[in-house]
């Protein structure tokens, strides 16, 4: 299976939340053990998500924040290692530059530093914990489209 197979979606909380909420239940609450109340919060409601789908299946999703913050990224267990992550990271980077933001910022579990790293994000800041789990602020600042 490619990449090139997925399909990308991007819409408002309402159009996308039955899939997005099936994707982070799976990754954040059963398999990181992230309390509910802790992964769901009204940016949900003002952000961009992204769901990618394999045929009609929901497998990976993200949201993009007004303020250039890039959230809740997870990938199906079975979908891992395919390129899914970064073909949804990339769809993300592109939006980002059509819209003209100056930069976009994330905050990365610590195991997906080098993922994030070869799509063009840079640490800032120390290690920190977020929901007992050890985070580093990262940011791509993307030169003048002008």
């Amino acid at each position: 299976m490619l990449a090139t197979d997925f399909k990308i979606y991007a819409g408002s909380w309402a159009e996308l939340e039955k899939d997005a909420k099936h994707i982070r239940e799976q990754v954040f609450i059963q398999e990181q053990e992230i309390a509910a109340q802790d992964e769901w919060d009204t940016d949900d409601a003002v952000s961009l998500h992204f769901i990618v789908y394999d045929e009609n299946q929901a497998i990976a999703t993200a949201r993009l924040l007004k303020n250039n913050s890039v959230g809740r990224v997870a990938v199906l267990n079975a979908y891992r290692g395919l390129g899914v992550g970064k073909l949804l990271m990339q769809a993300i980077i592109e939006q980002a530059k059509q819209q003209e933001r100056d930069f976009l910022k994330l905050s990365a579990q610590v195991h997906a530093l080098p993922f994030y790293a070869q799509l063009g994000f840079k640490q800032e800041g120390v290690e920190y914990l977020d929901c007992g789990i050890p985070h580093i602020d990262m940011r791509q600042v993307f030169t003048s489209l002008k």
